[in-house]
């Protein structure tokens, strides 16, 4: 049955990469050094857009499969190789999208508990934030490093609606993919999505989540206030 709105929640988490922040020039500066010390062709920077969604693993698995995957022992050392380059360069051309900031302000305002759950580990999770201003607005960081098993399944979803106190049900989860539409299925939260994020290259179906919404600014209008705020 489709959702209600404005629709009643306790909390809100919130996707990282391609939803609260434009990623791929950093990214794509890592992919690069680690592709050059690799002797590797580079990859254009779309091609990382689209490869982004699945953690870093992935995207450098991505990176290397031309015709086929790559050797364990070879990802392996790429993997440590893009680590290390992003390292130098997470956020320092990582942008906000427009209206991030002050949907967080508001939400916040209105006494939402806010959670940023993301498969990025936490070495680079953290920093991130701090360097766009907006860990402060988060009461969770949940990184892809800190549950057994990260988006899609609903292992990180859980974990942040245990810390924050309230049943998966009552807490919408907020992405750009495919991944947070099905881990917030598979946890039981309500899912609305944006649609200028990365989801592997291929626009969110609106028919796959409870809402899409052009941007964040349009967010707190869907929510019911808090009960006695």
């Amino acid at each position: 049955m489709p959702l209600q709105f404005p629709l009643a929640v306790a909390s809100i988490s919130f996707d990282l990469d391609g939803t609260l922040a434009d990623t791929v020039p950093d990214l794509f500066l890592a992919a690069q050094g680690m592709l050059e010390e690799l002797g590797e062709p580079p990859r254009r920077i779309d091609e990382i857009h689209a490869f982004v969604g699945k953690g870093i693993p992935n995207l450098v698995e991505r990176c290397l499969t031309r015709e086929t995957p790559p050797e364990p022992p070879r990802l392996e050392a790429a993997v440590a190789a893009f680590q290390r380059h992003y390292h130098s360069v997470n956020g320092r051309h990582a942008t906000l999208y427009p209206d991030v900031r002050e949907a967080l302000d508001t939400l916040a305002a209105r006494g939402y508990p806010l959670a940023c759950v993301t498969n990025k580990s936490e070495a680079f999770t953290l920093p991130l934030l701090e360097y766009l201003g907006i860990r402060g607005h988060f009461t969770v960081v949940v990184s892809g490093d800190r549950v057994a098993r990260k988006k899609p399944h609903a292992d990180p979803l859980l974990h942040a609606c245990r810390y924050l106190g309230v049943v998966p049900a009552a807490n919408l989860h907020v992405g750009d993919s495919k991944n947070d539409i099905a881990c917030a299925r598979n946890a039981g939260c309500p899912v609305v999505c944006v649609p200028y994020g990365y989801n592997e290259g291929e626009p969110v179906d609106k028919a796959d989540c409870d809402a899409l919404i052009s941007t964040l600014a349009h967010l707190p209008s869907l929510l019911r206030p808090l009960q006695g705020g």
